[in-house]
């Protein structure tokens, strides 16, 4: 008997797998490959909502839990992915200069916030008015950690590279049987294939589409990432990740034009020197219109749970969501009412 089949292997899942394997618990992974955003994500964590300075919902619980778990998952598949690098805030003006030191005083995001402004200058950026720092920042390499984690699964036989069959699941009192295994919980963790789930596509899931740019730019001298309406985070040779879309429309993981003409207008703004775009990535980020994550149990077949809606933040809320996922159904613990998804279910008069 297995306890936990998790179907998906992008942050929502590997979260969850890697939570069940520390508590002790058995596992068996699914992933077609089919979902793609986890991989090409920005993969950026920032306590920060910097286009309001506001803080993020929880962040301070999200970066504690985040911290020690990548850092043992770090040791575990022996891989270099969590690199903290300072995220720097570019002004246009003094009046963004004031609002970001009326949000640092802020007792939500003093912690957060640097109050000496950066007047550093980098070859390729003019900032005339400076940046803010926001601290406790960094970026998760996620295509390195979800190849070398989809590995380790693979190596001990934990990954199964199919699509899975929802019709082949059979319900019984105390377990679930599919294909022939026998397991106490299903963990759903399709990201934006939740919509092909019967389970769970009754779930208000929305796509965001994002395009994202690698380029490659030799004049430009920057060991930071700087965020404006874009972002642009250094990878070392002259390259730099920049992203990124935001598209509700589309939801297709191919990238287009209108990405690519949005991107380089973006890029144009912000750095001054000449660069090429090496590669130009697409995917649909799994989010949700309350900017919540969806985390609970069907509230028919109670060894059916889902994981999924995390969105643009999806480094930081993975782990976090995880362990309260695995709380809620090893230990009874009550789900926050902001991330259970009875919070759509009761709306349409189904009992919780």
């Amino acid at each position: 008997m297995i306890d936990y089949l998790i179907v998906g292997s992008g942050l929502a899942g590997i979260s969850f797998a890697e939570c069940a394997l520390r508590y002790n618990r058995s596992i068996l992974v699914f992933d077609n490959d089919s979902q793609n955003s986890s991989k090409i994500a920005g993969g950026l964590y920032n306590p920060v909502i910097l286009k309001r300075f506001s803080e993020v919902w929880r962040a301070k619980e999200q970066l504690e839990i985040m911290s020690d778990f990548y850092s043992n998952l770090a040791s575990k598949i022996q891989i270099k992915f969590d690199f903290r690098i300072p995220i720097l805030r570019k002004f246009y003006s003094i009046e963004e200069q004031n609002n970001w030191f009326s949000a640092s005083d802020k007792e939500s995001l003093a912690s957060f916030l640097s109050t000496s402004l950066c007047f550093k200058n980098y070859d390729g950026i003019e900032s005339p008015f400076g940046y803010g720092e926001v601290l406790q920042t960094g970026y998760v390499d996620t295509a390195a950690l979800l190849v070398n984690y989809q590995k380790y699964l693979l190596s001990h036989s934990l990954l199964v590279k199919e699509t899975f069959d929802y019709d082949a699941l059979i319900i019984q009192e105390d377990f679930i049987t599919y294909k022939g295994i026998k397991a106490r919980n299903v963990v759903f963790a399709e990201g934006f294939g939740l919509h092909s789930n019967p389970f769970f596509n009754q779930l208000p899931l929305d796509g965001t589409k994002g395009e994202l740019f690698i380029i490659k730019a030799p004049n430009l001298n920057l060991d930071v990432i700087v965020n404006t309406s874009v972002f642009i985070l250094p990878l070392g040779n002259d390259l730099f990740k920049v992203g990124a879309t935001y598209n509700w429309k589309d939801k297709t993981d191919l990238p287009t034009e209108e990405g690519k003409n949005e991107l380089m207008e973006r890029i144009r703004e912000i750095i001054s020197c000449e660069f090429e775009v090496v590669q130009h990535f697409a995917g649909v980020r799994p989010t949700v219109k309350d900017r919540r994550p969806l985390v609970g149990t069907h509230d028919q077949y109670k060894r059916f749970h889902i994981l999924n809606g995390l969105g643009t933040r999806g480094v930081m809320l993975g782990p976090a969501m995880a362990k309260a996922l695995f709380d809620h159904i090893e230990n009874d613990f009550i789900l926050d009412k902001e991330i259970d998804i009875k919070r759509f279910t009761n709306k349409k008069g189904k009992k919780s």
